[in-house]
């Protein structure tokens, strides 16, 4: 039988074409295989969403390259930059995020030694479809692929196109499904998942509120928003949809800049306040709420005074996450062509808002010390295991638990980026 290897990189929607590709490969008759040394044929799913982690794919390309097998390099890379994948392995066969459903016939030719350049974006959905999950109790979802809007710093949208949402009817067919194969963590997943709905004449609230209604014991993780796509007019139902139990009190609205002006810049469509509203909207129901949101620091145009409006927004909102990255030029988006900011100032304004949001991280999970409640159990670490409470805090527990399982959990500690729990049983 032959045998395939693949590794993956990026989002959470690249690890859902991730768990496809595994799944029609294997439904191809074609084994997994745990090494490139141990394989026929070698795939790498791409990201280049970070100047960082290109250079981290750069050096994946050249090392699986050297194994000498035949090589598909997958994902946004592909797209993103093309002329630089091929300039390091000639003979690599190429496939587009949108093309990973043809993955096995693209193995098959790359096996007989032709180049396959699949870069296309083909109008079908990733739901229903054969897939393999990495962990038994959670499936990934993608709702939709593609983006709406047109932002500045991100190349992402050169990978994945336009807006492409699928029907309601399938997304809940797949999770249908899932829950009857023992999965109890739902993760919806898309580029924006704010924007869902608007090229089919639906939205997210009423995509979640039909699917709270699917029966069974599961929790639903709702993915990265934009505050662009929130309508003001649908804020209140969304908020309502938020306090059913199934749903994760987890929000993930990422801002970028706490600068009307860098916004504006960086082509986001909306102002700070559009975003403390929509956070405050939430707040005000949710008790405990998780909130995430990510910053882009020394974007060309960003000055000092733009920098600090940024440090006192995150002071005021007090995040529970801020996903925090450096500014880095992205192949053939407009923020490439302005002038660039000096990168050791960035490093410095990196370095002092790093800190900020880890004062403020810890400061919000000493609340939790002493808490007690359910912890679905979702993931095995190193040294034990890994869950979740209601506001989707991740919480380690040490002893031995079965995955997919409901604990009744004390907080006994806390660090920065979790909760320590133990079994009030075990107490």
């Amino acid at each position: 039988m032959i045998k395939v290897f693949l590794e993956c990189y990026g989002c959470t929607a690249n690890f859902g074409d991730y768990e496809i590709a595994l799944g029609l490969l294997e439904k191809a008759g074609f084994e997994i295989a745990s090494s490139p040394k141990d394989s026929d044929l070698n795939i790498i799913l791409t990201c280049a969403v970070k100047t960082p982690t290109e250079h981290r794919m750069i050096y994946r390309i050249r090392e699986l390259s050297k194994t000498n097998k035949p090589l598909i390099v997958a994902g946004c890379m592909t797209k993103i930059n093309k002329k630089l994948v091929e300039k390091i392995n000639s003979t690599a066969s190429l496939i587009g995020p949108d093309s990973l459903i043809k993955i096995a016939d693209v193995v098959k030719k790359t096996l007989d030694e032709k180049k396959v350049v699949m870069l296309d974006k083909l109008s079908e959905e990733k739901v229903m479809l054969p897939h393999v999950r990495t962990n038994p109790v959670i499936d990934i979802v993608q709702v939709s692929t593609g983006c709406s809007s047109f932002c500045s710093f991100c190349a992402t949208k050169l990978a994945r196109g336009g807006l492409f949402s699928y029907r309601p009817h399938s997304i809940r067919e797949q999770i249908k499904k899932s829950l009857e194969e023992g999965v109890k963590e739902i993760w919806l997943t898309s580029q924006d998942i704010s924007a869902y709905g608007k090229d089919i004449k639906t939205n997210l609230p009423d995509l979640l509120e039909s699917i709270v209604n699917i029966e069974g014991d599961f929790f639903v993780r709702v993915g990265m928003m934009n505050p662009l796509n929130l309508k003001k007019s649908e804020i209140e139902k969304l908020v309502e949809i938020y306090k059913n139990p199934k749903i994760f009190k987890f929000l993930h609205l990422c801002v970028q800049s706490g600068s009307d002006k860098i916004l504006k810049i960086m082509r986001r469509d909306y102002r700070v306040d559009d975003f403390v509203y929509y956070v405050e909207k939430f707040k005000e129901k949710i008790p405990n709420l998780t909130l995430s949101t990510d910053v882009i620091v020394g974007h060309p145009g960003e000055d000092e005074n733009d920098f600090n409006e940024t440090v006192e927004l995150i002071k005021k909102i007090e995040p529970d996450i801020v996903n925090i990255s450096k500014f880095g030029i992205r192949p053939s988006t407009p923020a490439a062509k302005m002038k660039q900011i000096d990168k050791k100032i960035i490093n410095e304004r990196s370095k002092k808002i790093t800190k900020i949001v880890n004062e403020i991280s810890l400061k919000k999970n000493k609340k939790w010390l002493g808490w007690e409640g359910n912890v679905l159990v979702d993931e095995k670490k190193e040294k034990g295991f890994q869950g979740r409470n209601y506001a989707y805090k991740p919480i380690v527990l040490k002893g031995d638990f079965e995955l997919g399982s409901l604990v009744d959990v004390r907080i006994v500690d806390v660090k920065t980026n979790y909760l320590i729990g133990k079994s009030l049983e075990k107490l």
